[in-house]
């Protein structure tokens, strides 16, 4: 029988590091943002109020690497606007009339 390790597959995907850390933990303090992936939401109240979208951020955040997800639309919308060169880069989330955005 073959072993896997004899398929010599490699990914090309690199998978994010880092345990998942809650928005509210990160708000109003600096992080630096490194990657990120936009995915269809797997949460039903994400689908039903938001975009339907969920975006996953690779941060660090106190010299440890976390990923903190959430399907605020103005994070999105203002992330996809950052040119790939330009990552990665440091900010805080501040939360406006209920709504998140980076600083």
């Amino acid at each position: 029988m073959n072993r896997f390790s004899q398929f010599n597959i490699k990914t090309t995907k690199k998978g994010f590091e880092g345990d998942k850390i809650k928005m509210a933990r990160i708000i109003n303090r600096e992080i630096v943002v490194h990657h990120f992936k936009i995915e269809d939401s797997k949460v039903q109240s994400f689908k039903e109020k938001g975009t339907g979208k969920c975006l996953h951020l690779q941060i660090s955040f106190n010299n440890e690497m976390h990923i903190v997800f959430t399907s605020s639309g103005g994070l999105i919308e203002a992330i996809t606007q950052v040119p790939e060169n330009q990552f990665p880069f440091t900010t805080n989330i501040i939360e406006e009339n209920d709504r998140f955005k980076f600083t």
